[in-house]
């Protein structure tokens, strides 16, 4: 016969089972604590007592629970991750900058960066980055972003102070000098920026501090700030416009040379033309002139003098209104007389001895 139990030993009895029950459970939630899953993507750094001492791979992880064990996922090496330098951008600058310096130099240059030929660019820089060691991503994990934000901010100033401005964007296309250097600059601004970076990064794990992450790519969009693109704009249509100018100009003269040179060739082809006829006419009025002078020079005349005396006469004639004519030695009829005849010359007979 079993004793009775009194509200007491109930109520312990219920207790006992309830701590039992509870610690079954929290033994439980211990040992499943003790079990972790990586994903594909990711890796795991297990610590003992707060100190790393392997790295894991994806997959099913037993880790004793804390605090004895823990882990941190990592992203896995091949795994790319991307950071936009917003450091760089003017509007980010202007933020850390007092408002009563905003108008002074301090933001007049925030968010510009220095050319070789002493112009001013933009650079819109996102950073393509991987986790090379995983136990020093995973010391160093809240700098990693601040690291390399500095990084590409000095990278950014190397890089444009070594370049003129045509070697990073195309500034001023109405100029062909150089444009063969000029593009095969700006194809290798990317890989300098990146290279750039990676001596940095060289530079920290020599000295041991290793941040465990190596760059793999950079992407680069530059401009040039709104008031000198409007600037540019303006040079570049009034070079346009000149541009046009000169070939209107060209275009006017070349067509006046044409013209002047037409009316040259024709003024030429005319006074050609009146020299031959003037010569022609000068030949024919002087060829009788040309014959008498040579038949007299030859003593041929053969009546030709007189016969062209009344040719010419016959001509002068006709044109005249009225013709009066005189008989030689009777010129009564003259306002102005002739000289007297000369007189005879007497016989000899009659000369004095």
């Amino acid at each position: 016969m079993m004793p009775a139990r009194t509200p007491w030993g109930q109520s312990y009895r219920i207790a006992f089972f309830t701590l039992y029950g509870t610690a079954i459970i929290a033994a439980c939630v211990w040992l499943f604590s003790c079990i972790h899953q990586v994903s594909p993507e990711s890796r795991a750094v297990v610590y003992q007592f707060g100190k790393p001492v392997r790295v894991a791979n994806a997959g099913l992880l037993f880790v004793w629970p804390h605090p004895v064990g823990s882990i941190e996922r990592v992203p896995a090496s091949e795994r790319i991750m991307e950071r936009e330098v917003l450091m760089l951008r003017r509007g980010e600058q202007l933020d850390l900058v007092n408002s009563w310096d905003r108008d002074g130099d301090a933001g007049a240059g925030a968010g510009y960066l220095l050319t070789g030929d002493e112009g001013v660019v933009q650079l819109d820089v996102r950073v393509f980055w991987r986790v090379s060691d995983p136990i020093r991503f995973a010391l160093q994990r809240p700098h990693i972003d601040p690291l390399i934000d500095r990084l590409a901010e000095r990278a950014a100033a190397v890089v444009a102070m070594e370049r003129n401005l045509d070697a990073i964007l195309v500034a001023r296309p109405e100029t062909p000098q150089n444009d063969q250097h000029s593009a095969e600059e700006r194809l290798r601004l990317r890989s300098d920026f990146k290279q750039n970076m990676q001596q940095s990064l060289a530079r920290m794990r020599a000295s041991g501090n290793d941040p465990g992450v190596t760059i793999e790519r950079v992407d680069i969009i530059s401009s040039l700030p709104d008031n000198a693109v409007a600037a540019f704009n303006a040079v570049l249509t009034a070079s346009q416009q000149a541009d046009q100018a000169i070939a209107a100009a060209r275009t006017a003269a070349t067509l006046r040379t044409q013209q002047a040179q037409q009316q040259a060739d024709r003024m030429l082809q005319q006074a050609e033309a009146s020299r031959q006829e003037t010569l022609a006419k000068a030949s024919t009025d002087t060829q009788l002139i040309l014959q008498l002078s040579q038949v007299l020079r030859d003593g041929t005349d053969g009546g030709m003098l007189h016969r062209l005396w009344r040719e010419r006469v016959t001509k002068i004639l006709a044109q005249a209104g009225q013709v009066i004519t005189v008989a030689p030695g009777d010129d009564s009829r003259l306002i102005l007389q002739g000289l007297m005849p000369p007189s005879p010359t007497p016989p000899a007979s009659e000369k004095q001895p």
